[in-house]
């Protein structure tokens, strides 16, 4: 799967890995909805890191389509708020 980071790239990360990913959205989901300005920043953060932790960063000039696109880092809780659907912003 090819997740891009606004403002920073993409990555190509694993099936294996969606499952941890979905576990931090779901925290991420949570602070939101509570309106929790600090938490809502570290599970921002947490979920932004494993990302790139477990992704392999594609090269910049590569053209491969995205299948996510996760907020940038600095995002605000309203953007992100904007950015959710139904599932999230990983589905599965």
């Amino acid at each position: 799967m090819i997740v891009r980071i606004m403002g920073e790239g993409q990555v190509e990360i694993g099936a294996a890995d969606i499952e941890v990913l979905n576990a931090l959205d779901s925290e991420l989901e949570a602070a939101i909805e509570s309106d929790d300005e600090a938490a809502f920043r570290t599970k921002l953060h947490a979920l932004l890191d494993k990302v790139r932790q477990v992704g392999s960063a594609l090269p910049d000039d590569s053209l491969e389509p995205s299948e996510l696109i996760l907020p940038p880092a600095d995002a605000s809780i309203e953007e992100v708020r904007e950015m959710l659907g139904d599932t999230g912003l990983i589905p599965g």
